[in-house]
């Protein structure tokens, strides 16, 4: 097995300028690092227990669009509700309202500048991913 000393989510926006100020100034993530320099720059985000790193620039496909549907970021929030109306009150459109599907986690859904699906998931106190029995 791999050792695996950390990881994060990388992205190649269409735009790096209205990524950074999508992740960085409406989801308010705190940046980690920065490298190089001008439009393209690298920003490296904290992202709880992980990193998101939006570097370099890809091209649209032959649409325009950004993604393939391939890769969703999941965020854990500890209010659902309050994280929608502070993303509300910054101009984040809300994709889907917060629910709280079959497997017992309310989520709600955005999506970056790029279309890129973001879900932020509350984990409520009774969820089993809150709490592990005895071992």
């Amino acid at each position: 097995m791999v050792h695996v000393l950390g990881s994060r989510t990388l992205i190649r926006p269409l735009d790096p300028a209205v990524s950074r100020e999508f992740y960085g100034e409406r989801l308010g993530l705190a940046v980690y690092r920065e490298f190089g320099t001008g439009e393209e720059r690298g920003t490296v985000y904290f992202l709880g227990g992980g990193f998101l790193e939006l570097s370099g620039r890809r091209p649209a496909d032959a649409d325009g669009a950004a993604s393939d549907g391939a890769v969703r970021l999941w965020l854990q929030v500890a209010d659902a509700a309050a994280a929608r109306e502070e993303l509300a009150a910054r101009g984040v459109e809300i994709v889907r309202e917060p629910v709280r599907e079959p497997w017992g986690l309310i989520e709600m859904w955005i999506a970056d500048p790029d279309g890129l699906p973001i879900v932020l998931v509350e984990i409520p106190a009774d969820h089993p991913l809150r709490h592990r029995p005895a071992i």
